[in-house]
């Protein structure tokens, strides 16, 4: 885990389809598949909050199962700024709740780098 306390993203680009990536201001490139996204949303429902059951999605692991029902392709509808700390990110799946902090996305991060500090 990548111990910037208060990291600060310098610029933003984002693909609805594939997901995003982030340039920090201290340098730091961090990229997100909109699969990794939403598997890691961090709002209380998937993250079990409040003594509530984790309701954790598995989009960026393959399915195991050929037989599953056929369910479009996962994608942002919408993302949004939330005061000047997060975004909001809204999926086609119809979830919506979950608000990515800065800190949050800094560290989930999966590059090389950050995998080895965490």
């Amino acid at each position: 885990m990548n111990q910037v306390l208060a990291p600060d993203p310098e610029h933003i680009a984002i693909s609805k389809s594939r997901g995003i990536t982030i340039d920090w201001k201290d340098g730091h490139r961090s990229k997100y598949s909109a699969a990794y996204l939403r598997d890691e949303c961090p709002c209380a429902s998937c993250t079990g909050a409040h003594g509530t059951e984790p309701q954790k999605t598995n989009y960026a692991s393959p399915s195991a199962n050929p037989f599953q029902m056929y369910k479009p392709a996962l994608r942002m509808d919408s993302v949004e700024e939330v005061g000047s700390y997060a975004i909001r990110i809204r999926w086609n799946d119809g979830h919506g709740t979950g608000i990515y902090s800065w800190e949050h996305l800094r560290r989930i991060c999966q590059c090389s780098e950050c995998r080895k500090t965490g």
